[in-house]
C-alpha cells in the first residue's frame, strides 16, 4: 500500500509539473489589428513590455481595419486595434463591443515622386488629390477596407472627386501598408499612408511626403475588447487587462517612448 501510495503520489507530481507550463502557454490573448501597428514596427516595442508587466502574450493578426474588425465579429480574436472610428462604432453598436478606448493617434501623409509631376505639394489634401487626378497621375489605393483605405475614400469625397470605373491611372492593390507603398515606390507613384509606416519605411526610392499638416488627416486608433456575450470563448478577463494597460500611465509612456531616428511615431490620448 506504501508502495502504490507513493507512486500515486509521484504521477500526481509529474501531472503538476506537466499541466503548471501548460497553464502558462494558454495564458496568451489574440489581437485582430491593423497593418500600420505591425509595420511601423510599434507592436515589437510595446507588446514586450505588456508582457513583462502581466505575464500575458499577445498575439497579433495584422490585417486591414475592415477585415480586423471581421475577424473579431467571427469570434477570433479577443481584442481589436484599430484605426476607424466610424467602423468601430457601428461594430459596438452591433453588440460586439460593449466600450472603445482612445489610445492614441498620428496622421496620414500623402506620398509620391519627389518631382511630384501632377503639381500636389502643400498641406491642403483636397487641392493635391484634385490635382493628382486632374493630372491622371499614377496613384496607388490599398483597396481593402482597411482604416487607411477608409480615409482615402473619405478624403476623395471630401475633393468632389468620384472614381468610377477602374481608370488607368488609379491602382487598387488590396493589400497591406507596406506592400502599398513597395508598389508606389517601384512605379513612382502617389499613395496615402499612415506616418508610422512611412517613417519605419525603408524601401522610399524616389517617394517623399507631398501633402501633410492638414487637420484632416488626423488618424486616432482605438482599443475594443470582443463580447464575451457574443462570443463565450474569448478570453475577454485576459484582453481587458491590455485594453487597461494600453490607456494607464504604463502603457502611454511606453507608445510615446517609441520613435524612429528620434521622431515620435505615435501620440498617447487616452482619456
Amino acid at each position: 500500500m506504501a508502495m502504490i501510495t507513493r507512486r500515486l503520489l509521484a504521477l500526481a507530481l509529474m501531472a503538476g509539473t506537466i499541466a503548471a507550463p501548460a497553464l502558462a502557454q494558454d495564458k496568451f490573448i489574440v489581437m485582430s489589428s491593423t497593418t500600420s501597428t505591425e509595420n511601423s514596427g510599434l507592436f515589437k516595442h510595446l507588446l514586450p513590455a505588456f508582457k513583462a508587466a502581466t505575464g500575458i502574450e499577445v498575439r497579433v493578426v495584422a490585417q486591414g481595419t475592415g477585415k480586423a474588425l471581421d475577424s473579431a465579429r467571427r469570434g477570433d480574436a479577443d481584442i481589436v486595434f484599430v484605426h476607424d472610428k466610424v467602423a468601430e462604432e457601428k461594430f459596438m453598436a452591433e453588440g460586439f463591443a460593449t466600450a472603445r478606448k482612445d489610445v492614441m493617434y498620428n496622421d496620414f501623409v500623402m506620398v509620391g515622386p519627389k518631382s511630384d509631376p501632377a503639381g500636389a505639394k502643400g498641406s491642403d489634401i483636397a487641392a493635391g488629390l484634385k490635382k493628382i487626378f486632374d493630372a491622371g497621375a499614377p496613384f496607388v489605393s490599398r483597396g481593402d477596407k482597411s482604416g487607411t483605405h477608409a480615409a482615402e475614400l473619405r478624403q476623395w469625397k471630401n475633393a468632389g472627386i468620384e472614381i468610377t470605373g477602374k481608370p488607368a491611372w488609379y491602382k487598387e492593390c488590396g493589400c497591406g501598408m507596406g506592400a502599398a507603398l513597395n508598389i508606389a515606390a517601384s512605379s513612382n507613384a502617389y499613395v496615402l499612408t499612415d506616418r508610422g509606416t512611412w517613417l519605419s519605411f525603408k524601401n522610399r526610392g524616389d517617394l517623399g511626403i507631398v501633402v501633410e499638416g492638414d487637420a484632416k488627416l488626423f488618424n486616432q486608433y482605438g482599443v475594443m475588447v470582443v463580447n464575451k456575450a457574443k462570443h463565450p470563448h474569448v478570453k475577454a478577463d485576459l484582453a481587458q487587462q491590455f485594453a487597461d494597460w494600453v490607456v494607464s500611465a504604463a502603457g502611454q509612456k511606453a507608445i510615446a517612448d517609441y520613435k524612429i531616428d528620434g521622431e515620435q511615431l505615435f501620440f498617447p490620448n487616452a482619456k
